[in-house]
């Protein structure tokens, strides 16, 4: 027996999601009606009746207890199917494809990405659009001022649904398909890629290390590496999700990836080396004793997409979230197509892919993806690399070697400055954003500011703005400097500091990033006071 049970309740303040929907503090969306009310949001703005949804998360703590909640409530709101996937378990860009595959009314992703998980750590939930893609500032707002109004939500009185059995099931009038998490994006998979060339590759002796940093992407990485391509068995290490991801901060850069980068360093390194994170949208590459930055590796990835079949006619156009370095345009330029700058958060790639006018799309923030989904995609941006090896025959660094000959080299880092105190991060903001006219024409560190600007986007496609995107700071020698407040931690503010030279070459194209990027950092620290305000001379966090 079932019944809806219409439960009063009322507005609960900051549920305002940040550029990845809403991201908490594990307790706090496990409290009193948290949960209820932003999911309530969700279904009174997109409406639920007769729709069907999509649903899954990255296995953090708490998936399991949400998911249960969250089909009720799609039961209760009229919701006629849901297709999750088992255990509650999807990766992001396997979710956004199996909303594009089935042509549902969109999905909910219970993750925060990148972040810690675990009872004491960080949770998550966003609603992404039918196209697949994250929903955009005005949906999101839509929700967000129905949190602040809202008196009531609806829930299904029923047993938990079995979500560990593939198959049909039954949830009051609705219907939840449970699905294989892994096997539709590994089809997809195949189709871009040239499988015989990497299973050739991989049975001469080409070694990797995959650590899937005991999140999402293990079974993933197993199925496709491992099972599909032949890769040894243990390539892919760290590959079983963990509510608290094994204690790991599953973010996958070189602070965070230490053991893949000591051992791609090492005397015993492997040809390739690759992570990814909590919910399997970022990747990291790695290559025998080179480091490849995230801008980097858009850039070669562009440069080299037509080697693997699904890209064989060539690129639309590359886009690049504002703070990503520049690599990627010259790549654009030389090949004579479309070059994007958006604002941080790939829900602004989404109208450039759904228009045909972009094919792949990067961030800095270890972040690439492709048109075949509208999410980034951590394993895509591995197999493509993959790909590319095996087709050039060369090494991670004779590749990077020869396309900094190319295209010359743009030097580039983020710091990152954690936790500050939110009002001194505004301090400091306002205090920079009040300088930004008098900047141009000023000399900092031997480099001359030729213009300074707090980045408003309008969307080519369908005309929204969006302002205070970020403060960037250019030189005339093509120095930028591009400050921001990331809006996807869980506690006080993270100053994010991007930092870019160009290298023309053919000389100074083999200089280690932070020795060349000197006289940048200098004139960041100068430029907004960041000791001044914060009391912080050195960054947390270094990529």
């Amino acid at each position: 027996m079932t019944q809806v049970t219409t439960v009063a309740t009322a507005p609960i303040a900051g549920q305002k999601p940040g550029t990845s929907g809403l991201r908490k503090k594990t307790p706090v969306f496990m409290g009193r009606h948290y949960l209820e009310n932003f999911v309530q949001a969700i279904f009174d703005v997109v409406g639920s009746a007769g729709k069907t949804f999509v649903l899954g998360g990255d296995g953090r703590y708490f998936n399991d207890r949400a998911a249960q909640v969250i089909l009720r409530m799609a039961a209760a709101n009229g919701a006629a199917r849901v297709i999750v996937g088992q255990g509650a378990i999807l990766s992001t860009p396997a979710a956004s494809h199996l909303i594009r595959l089935n042509k549902t009314d969109g999905g909910i992703i219970m993750s925060a990405s990148h972040n810690p998980g675990g009872p004491e750590e960080d949770f998550g939930v966003k609603f992404n659009m039918p196209n697949g893609g994250p929903a955009p500032e005005g949906v999101t707002e839509a929700m967000y001022q129905r949190t602040t109004t809202i008196t009531e939500y609806k829930v299904l009185e029923a047993q938990d649904v079995d979500l560990a059995a593939i198959g049909r099931h039954q949830l009051g009038g609705m219907i939840v398909d449970v699905v294989d998490p892994v096997a539709d994006y590994a089809t997809l998979m195949e189709s871009l890629f040239d499988f015989p060339a990497l299973r050739s590759m991989f049975a001469n002796g080409f070694r990797m290390r995959m650590d899937s940093m005991c999140a999402v992407t293990g079974p993933y990485a197993v199925e496709i590496l491992e099972n599909q391509l032949g890769a040894a068995k243990g390539t892919c290490v760290n590959a079983t999700p963990l509510p608290d991801f094994g204690g790991m901060h599953p973010d996958p850069n070189p602070t965070w990836a230490k053991a893949l980068m000591d051992e791609m360093f090492s005397d015993a390194a492997p040809d390739f080396g690759a992570a990814s994170d909590g919910d399997g949208d970022r990747n990291m590459v790695v290559g025998r004793e080179v480091y490849v930055s995230p801008s980097d590796s858009l850039a070669v990835l562009a440069a080299n997409a037509h080697l693997a079949p699904g890209y064989a006619k060539g690129l639309k156009g590359v886009a690049r979230s504002m703070p990503t370095s520049a690599a990627a345009d010259r790549v654009a330029d030389a090949l004579g197509i479309g070059k994007y700058e958006t604002p941080t958060g790939w829900k602004f790639f989404g109208n450039l892919l759904d228009a045909g006018m972009a094919t792949i799309c990067g961030e800095e923030s270890f972040g690439t993806g492709s048109d075949h989904v509208r999410e980034k995609d951590g394993l895509w941006a591995i197999l493509l690399w993959l790909n590319i090896l095996a087709v050039r025959k060369q090494s991670v660094a004779e590749i990077l070697k020869d396309h900094w000959a190319t295209y010359g080299r743009n030097y580039y880092s983020r710091h990152d400055f954690e936790a500050i105190e939110v009002a001194k991060a505004d301090a400091m903001f306002a205090a920079l954003r009040g300088s930004l006219a008098t900047l141009p024409g000023r000399v900092v560190e031997g480099m001359t500011i030729t213009a300074a600007d707090d980045l408003a986007y309008t969307d080519p496609v369908d005309g929204s703005v969006s302002q205070k995107q970020g403060v960037r700071v250019m030189f005339g020698d093509g120095s930028r400097i591009v400050y921001r407040l990331s809006g996807t931690g869980t506690e006080g503010a993270t100053l994010r500091v991007y930092l870019e030279r160009y290298a023309a070459g053919p000389s100074g194209l083999d200089l280690d990033a932070q020795e060349a990027l000197a006289p940048v950092i200098r004139a960041a620290h100068d430029l907004a006071g960041i000791a001044a305000h914060t009391g912080r001379t050195a960054p947390d966090v270094v990529t």
